[in-house]
């Protein structure tokens, strides 16, 4: 028995990523590293280099799951007339992500109305019964993250945290990932302007299971023009800006 129930958490992609950073691997529109063969590369400097999961978007997933050992959180990102949801919008969305290798599937879990008005409690039940994979339910609140669990989320994440309205702040939400971990009794990944070691030890005092870090590492057009603002030229130097 204890030699199954160990062999058992150590097939678990959530059980895998405890303690570690997890890196998004995803590029915006218009990046010059927009494309699977970038992305395929940083998911690999990321396990080199330490990480303990990858986060990776649409056509990228199948790639990036042959090319790494890690668990691959995969998403497909899509916008759709009637809803502003776009991370995994729709079942068809969670079965592709699915069918490509990924290891678990993240959705946004908001209470924003999804495609045909549906709410995320009811799509992720319907998910759950039809994806036979750990769902991992992106949201922006405490009451959120109950709602995901209740509706069947193996873990949920901070990643939609300042995006659903009113300004985005610049600090990530460290309060909403302690809240989380304290009601919660499934992995509460903290993700969202993570753009520092010293932020990143700080969510997982507050409770985190993993941090999710992308910009900060997968995007150097952002890391360039960030440290171009302060030379005398600016950042309007930067090709694109």
């Amino acid at each position: 028995m204890t030699e199954t129930a160990g062999s058992d958490q150590a097939n678990d992609p959530l059980e895998r990523m405890r303690g570690a950073v997890v890196v998004s691997c995803q590029a915006p529109a218009g990046s010059p590293l927009r494309g699977t063969n970038c992305m395929t590369a940083m998911a690999r400097a990321a396990e080199v280099g330490g990480a303990g999961g990858v986060r990776v978007d649409g056509e990228d997933v199948a790639p990036v799951a042959r090319a790494v050992e890690l668990p691959v959180i995969g998403l497909r990102k899509r916008a759709v007339a009637d809803s502003p949801v776009i991370i995994t919008p729709e079942l068809e969305d969670a079965h592709a992500v699915a069918a490509a290798g990924a290891d678990v599937v993240a959705v946004d879990a908001t209470a924003r109305p999804r495609p045909g008005g549906e709410d995320s409690g009811g799509f992720l039940r319907a998910l759950r019964a039809e994806v036979d994979l750990p769902l991992l339910a992106d949201v922006d609140s405490v009451a959120a993250g109950v709602e995901a669990r209740e509706a069947g989320a193996a873990a949920v994440a901070t990643t939609l945290a300042g995006y659903t309205g009113g300004p985005v702040p610049d600090a990530p939400d460290l309060d909403l990932v302690s809240r989380l971990a304290a009601v919660l009794d499934c992995p509460v990944l903290a993700e969202g302007r993570y753009a520092s070691p010293e932020a990143v030890r700080a969510a997982f005092v507050a409770g985190a299971h993993a941090v999710v870090v992308g910009t900060a590492i997968t995007d150097p057009l952002a890391l360039t023009r960030r440290f171009a603002a302060a030379a005398p030229r600016g950042a309007n130097s930067v090709v694109g800006a």
